[in-house]
């Protein structure tokens, strides 16, 4: 490229980007090699080169609609063209500038991803480098997403410039061998480098409480929920920050332990505590109140909580939860601390001040990083609740990772329901719309179904997030005019049967989205989003999810999957254990005494059995503790369940009235029970099931008749109960 062009371009890079470089070293000093790159704007051709120790030359398409100043840029920057018109010129241009020891860049997707995430990768790098024998060098570009030149909000260009330098990490990883190089392995390794391009974001480091109180200061007038718990209470950003500045001052002044209890359902109240709690200094536990009275104990003491803060409202509607000594109510810690007249201060701070003064004054740190932000306990399916210790980094990443889908506007609307307690109902419908600056409408029960629709039509709620067994009431209860203003509705927690997904879309006109997450995973891993709309009439078609499936993973994440019993990465397409690595991965087990001794080699073992395919789609085919092994074949219990409903014409939307249950058999290693509401026989399942043709492995053996099928209060099934049921009938 001429010096007159190369020299402007240089400066201005210089002055939009702060390009940090990791893995420099890794680019050879000399001879050729194929840098292939993900694809997320239109100047990632310029960020990688000033991050590249060497020139680079780049592959380009050139279709019928390239105008002339593109092909003149082209020919005087040295780009190889890939052109319809000769289809094999470009690797022979390819492999002669190869093999006189240049660096060709490729970006293997084939254009600009319009989602946000890594596409399908494309084979033609892996030809370039056999035909050259030259090795492959993978890099990851982060930061340039949400920029002008991406499609972030669905449109290039046509969008608010960032005032500010971009921070911006390229990640170049470890050369590749020519007769190694395929699309698995690229994939792979662009992944892991971009979880850890993402992980060096500067915004990372920071205190979430800090970046809340900005986030509600710059925006002071702006309703930021509208509370539905009792009546409608539209709360403003400057009066929650106020509230919770009040609060923060009571709480150091009154709790000298490190962590506050919190047992509230979702909203003004439960954000003011748990926003006052992080402002303090302290770490927010929010309680589980439906769970039984042995866990809720046991969590409290572990976690060393002594204060509580509840409303007293609540407090007397669960008269058997362990409410310590120093139980507070929120509305009387307020009053206390000064109440309206203490929060008038603030309000005008909000409105006057610089946003990065009123988070000083609040006195809630700038910096949080890797120091402990939440306490979330696990459900308890598999036994004692597990606190798992989120940092400010976690959740951080987190909403950034949420955030940068670009399909959770600031001008959405959410539906806040889900229980502040669970990990989804604690990130998504809590900090995020906090911090991004959606609207967030807060309904007190997920259960109450009346009640969500009427706040979805009184509202006009734009997104719903909920696990199956929360959406199925919608259908005999809401009408199409209800759910009108729906743009997305999103699921997790649980398999999103097909039969629910096909009569939401069939009633509601609205196509449910599947993603998957955990509470060690801040929560959410993946996430399937609506098809990103084709630009023009020769842009490739981009798909944004697959039925069946929960999404490609979110950026700066990465995802291996191994045999259960070995820990060696399985056949490209193939099911095993799905680990995965990320900077919203937890920190650790409460009462572990180093962070990262859950993980294996830095990988978190979810014990989900998952494949990912080609284009980068996670399926979970189930938990492997849902598994059982049958004279050595993996037996899944999900299937099984849905085939004995099928058999036996159960309505899937009723309540669940079948569950397997794995127990220890000496013969086989386990024999199947089924614990079910219905009246039927080990017989009757047996006839069934051989008669449709399945192995005998798969049959089960034993039937135990309950009164209900325990679940938890987050709906999920209970199977620590399941088990123990399971267990005492095979030994009476």
């Amino acid at each position: 490229m001429p010096l007159w062009i190369a020299a402007p371009v240089w400066l201005l890079s210089r002055l939009l980007y702060r390009v940090r470089v990791l893995g420099a070293s890794y680019v050879p000093g000399s001879g050729g090699a194929v840098v292939i790159a993900n694809h997320l704007s239109y100047v990632d051709v310029v960020v990688l080169q000033l991050a590249c120790p060497r020139p680079l030359r780049y592959m380009a398409y050139r279709g019928p609609g390239t105008g002339r100043l593109l092909n003149w840029i082209f020919r005087r920057a040295g780009v190889i063209v890939v052109s319809p018109h000769s289809p094999s010129q470009w690797l022979r241009e390819s492999v002669r500038a190869l093999e006189s020891g240049e660096l060709v860049c490729v970006f293997p997707e084939g254009g600009i991803s319009r989602t946000g995430q890594l596409m399908a990768i494309r084979r033609g790098f892996e030809l370039m480098a056999r035909r050259a024998r030259v090795p492959v060098i993978p890099a990851f570009v982060d930061g340039l997403w949400g920029s002008v030149f991406s499609f972030a909000g669905n449109k290039y260009l046509w969008k608010s410039p960032r005032l500010l330098p971009t921070p911006v990490c390229v990640a170049f990883g470890e050369a590749i061998p020519f007769d190694r190089a395929d699309v698995t392995v690229a994939r792979r390794a662009l992944m892991e480098l971009g979880s850890d391009a993402f992980a060096e974001r500067p915004a990372l480091r920071r205190n979430i409480g800090c970046e809340t109180v900005r986030s509600l200061a710059r925006r002071p007038g702006s309703t930021a929920i509208i509370d539905r718990t009792a009546g409608r209470r539209a709360v403003s950003a400057a009066q929650l920050l106020a509230a919770a500045a009040v609060l923060a001052r009571r709480i150091r002044e009154t709790v000298p332990e490190g962590r506050v209890g919190i047992v509230l359902p979702p909203g003004a109240g439960a954000a003011i505590a748990n926003l006052a709690a992080v402002c303090a200094g302290k770490v927010p536990v929010n309680l589980n109140f439906t769970a039984g009275r042995a866990s809720v104990e046991s969590s409290m003491a572990e976690a060393g909580i002594r204060t509580v803060l509840t409303a007293d409202a609540l407090r007397s509607r669960f008269p058997d939860f362990p409410w310590p000594a120093l139980t507070r109510d929120l509305r009387s810690e307020l009053d206390a601390a000064g109440g309206r007249r203490a929060m008038v201060p603030w309000v005008l701070a909000a409105w006057l001040l610089p946003n990065q003064w009123v988070a000083a004054l609040v006195g809630v740190p700038a910096r949080g990083g890797d120091g402990e932000a939440a306490l979330l306990f696990t459900s308890g399916s598999g036994g004692n609740p597990k606190g798992v210790v989120l940092s400010h980094r976690n959740l951080l990443a987190n909403c950034a990772q949420i955030s940068s889908l670009s399909i959770f506007p600031e001008s959405a609307v959410m539906l806040g329901c889900l229980p502040i307690f669970h990990s989804f109902g604690f990130t998504f419908t809590l900090w995020y719309p906090l911090l991004r600056g959606c609207l967030l409408v807060t309904s007190p029960s997920a259960l109450d179904t009346r009640a969500l629709i009427d706040s979805i039509r009184e509202e006009r709620v734009s997104v719903l997030l909920g696990a199956p067994t929360f959406l199925r009431p919608f259908l005999k209860k809401a009408k199409p005019s209800d759910m009108r203003s729906l743009d997305l509705v999103i699921t997790g927690a649980e398999k999103l049967p097909d039969d629910l997904r096909r009569r939401f879309l069939e009633t509601f006109h609205i196509e449910i989205l599947q993603g998957y997450g955990l509470t060690e995973t801040s929560p959410v891993a993946n996430l399937n989003q609506p098809h990103p709309p084709v630009t023009t009439a020769t842009a490739d078609e981009q798909i944004g999810n697959k039925r069946g499936t929960v999404g490609r993973l979110l950026p700066g994440m990465s995802a291996r999957i191994v045999d259960p019993d070995t820990g060696v990465d399985v056949a490209p397409g193939g099911t095993g254990v799905l680990l995965l690595r990320g900077p919203n991965i937890f920190s650790r087990y409460l009462g572990e005494a180093e962070p990262g001794a859950s993980l294996r080699d830095g990988w978190f073992v979810t014990w989900d059995l998952a494949s990912i395919d080609d284009d980068g789609f996670v399926s979970i085919e189930g938990r492997l503790a849902r598994f059982s092994k049958i004279g050595g074949e993996m037996v899944p219990h999900g299937t099984i369940e849905q085939r004995v409903a099928e058999a036996f014409g159960v309505d899937p939307g009723e309540v669940q009235s079948i569950v397997v249950m794995g127990v220890p058999d000496e013969a086989k290693g386990e024999a199947l029970v089924v614990l079910t509401t219905l009246d039927i026989s080990a017989a009757d399942i047996r006839e069934k099931l051989s008669t449709a043709g399945y192995p005998n492995l798969w049959i089960p053996r034993a039937v135990l008749r309950v009164g209900a099928i325990p679940v938890l209060g987050t709906g999920k099934l209970d199977i620590a109960a399941c088990r123990r049921l399971a267990l005492e009938s095979r030994a009476s």
